[in-house]
Formats: structure tokens, sequence, C-alpha cells
């Protein structure tokens, strides 16, 4: 059967605009809110979990439970039902995305390092995570470089995820730019991590410090984030890390009243953490963590013929939940 020119036209712009839609930096967003929704389109159920404004549209942030998939639409594009996070827990208990928030939970009491830490089990590979906190130095570019030529054989684009800081991204344009390259270029496939706007530091102990410090705003620390994530034509994944890993029950349970999956490591380099099969790797990629990068390449170098032979893989953070908790 042919199509019209005409029907033919639709369908291309409607691609068009859509792909747009995906490439978009969102100079000006307003009203930028937690917003829970059940959202049906297109033969396929979503959760929303943010909405906003920008260019007199409405979009919403969405997640697909099964994969943990997110991608920014145009709210119009949905038949829309509000829930509030309780109900968003109990109509989707049974997917790969409540079942990770859940195991999450599971650790809240750990000073440091609560969340998934450990994403695949009995693979023969690593989630590879590399953080981006705030620093007056340049990329570790070499990480990045180092995973497209040994992986660009057996996986391409090869999966890492990046945790983003808000005032990382105001400072680096240029490496930001650079790594939005890779993916364009199909080098790299990354998941964009929330790793809050300012990331504060101080000399308290830890039960102070980072997150718990005394008068800091999540608001302002995770929203202001993604903002800033759009803004610069990131989609925001379902992920967070905590700065330095640390945190209380109380706050990772407002994390993940977000719909956030909190993110640990078990295989933190730098802290001389050996990675075991379906470890969570942990790295610095923001010029402060010179024994972290060095114990990444060299870790890449002692795998080559493994991953020449498939025997030692790069997994998606995503894939790899998906696939635990089927």
């Amino acid at each position: 059967m042919k199509l019209s020119k005409s029907i033919l036209l639709s369908m291309f712009f409607t691609c068009f605009f859509c792909a747009e839609i995906f490439a978009q930096n969102f100079e000006d967003i307003k009203r930028y809110k937690v917003s829970f929704a059940l959202a049906s389109g297109a033969n396929e159920k979503l959760i929303a979990v943010r909405s906003f404004s920008a260019n007199n549209q409405k979009y919403l942030l969405l997640v697909n439970p099964e994969t943990l998939d997110t991608r920014v639409d145009l709210s119009s594009n949905y038949a829309t039902s509000s829930l509030q996070f309780q109900n968003v827990l109990a109509i989707f208990k049974n997917t790969a995305y409540i079942k990770s928030i859940e195991a999450a939970a599971a650790k809240d009491l750990q000073l440091q390092n609560a969340g998934i830490d450990h994403a695949i089990p009995n693979e023969k590979g690593i989630t590879l995570t590399i953080d981006l906190c705030p620093s007056h130095k340049a990329l570790d570019r070499i990480i990045f470089q180092s995973v497209f030529d040994e992986f660009k054989k057996t996986e391409q684009p090869a999966p890492l995820a990046v945790s983003v800081s808000g005032k990382w991204m105001l400072k680096h344009q240029d490496d930001l730019n650079w790594l939005k390259g890779l993916v364009e270029k199909k080098k790299l496939n990354i998941t964009w991590v929330n790793h809050t706007y300012n990331h504060e530091v101080n000399k308290l102990p830890l039960a102070e410090n980072f997150l718990l410090a005394p008068g800091t705003n999540l608001d302002v620390e995770v929203l202001e984030n993604e903002k800033m994530m759009l803004k610069n034509g990131l989609i925001p994944s379902v992920f967070f890390r905590f700065p330095g890993l640390v945190s209380d029950e109380a706050i990772v349970e407002k994390i993940e009243a977000y719909g956030l999956i909190p993110v640990g490591s078990d295989a933190w380099l730098a802290k001389g953490q050996q990675p075991n099969a379906g470890s969570i790797v942990l790295i610095h990629g923001n010029g402060n963590e010179e024994i972290g990068v060095k114990d990444f390449i060299q870790l890449l170098k002692t795998k080559q013929a493994d991953v020449k032979n498939k025997q030692w893989l790069l997994f998606d953070l995503r894939e790899g939940l998906e696939k635990e908790f089927e």
C-alpha cells in the first residue's frame, strides 16, 4: 500500500519534532516540579516523575518502569492520571523500577554507600560509573577515550554512567560538549546520573557533611541539578549518587520520594576496592583522583584479552537492574 505524499510528510515532521525534543537544550524552564502520574500513550504505560514548561509548551520527564529508560516528551502526547508516590510504589511494585528503589532502601541505615552497589551478579564484567564533582581541573578525558579504544570492537557504543554535578557543568562546558559529542558519534552510551547541584563538602564529621550538612536544601540539590542537565541537553536518569556516598536513613527516604534510585559502589578504585563480577565501579573523572584513574587504566590493560573474547564486558546500569529484577 502506497502512502500519500502528505502522510509521508506528516510522518517525517512528527519524527523530526520528536528527535528535536530529545536533543533539545531547554533554556527557559518554568514550574519544574516533582509530579507523579500514570502516562498512557502509543501503546505503553509510563510513569511521569516531573513536569515543567518551556517555550510555552508543557513537558513531562517519563520513566519506563520495566527498562528504567527516561525521556522527555510533550505532555499533550499522553493521557495522564495523577498519582501519589505511595500509589506508584503499589501499582508498579513488580517492575524493575520499584524493585530497585526497594533494594536501595534496604541499605538506608549505612552512613556510607547506601543504595544499589552491585548490579549484575554472576556476570563477567562491571558497571562503570564516573563521578564529576565540582573541580577547577579539566576532565580526565583519557578514561573515556580508553573505554572507547578497548571496547570499540566488542561493545559500541560502550555503556557507562556519569554522575554529574551542577557546579561542574557550569565551569566545564567544553568538557561536557566533548562528552555529548562521544554520545552523538555513538562511541559511548552515557546514563546521566544526578550528583546534586552544589555538592557541598565541609570539615565536619560525615554525619554532618555533604547532604547531611545543616541547612541543606534538597529541592535545590536535586531539582536544580536536573534543570541544569536539561538546559545542557542531558536527559536525567532515575539514578542518584550521594556526594561522598554519604547519607542516612531519612535522606535516603527523601531521595527515593523524588522517584530516584540511590546508586553506591562496591569498588571505589582509589580506595583500593577491587571489582568483582557485576561490581559497580566508581572513579572520579574530574581531575582530582589520579590514583583511581591510573588504577582503572591498569584494570583495562589486565583485562584486554578477556575484553577481546567478550569475557569481560561493560554493563548498562539500567539493563543490569532490569535483568536482576526481571
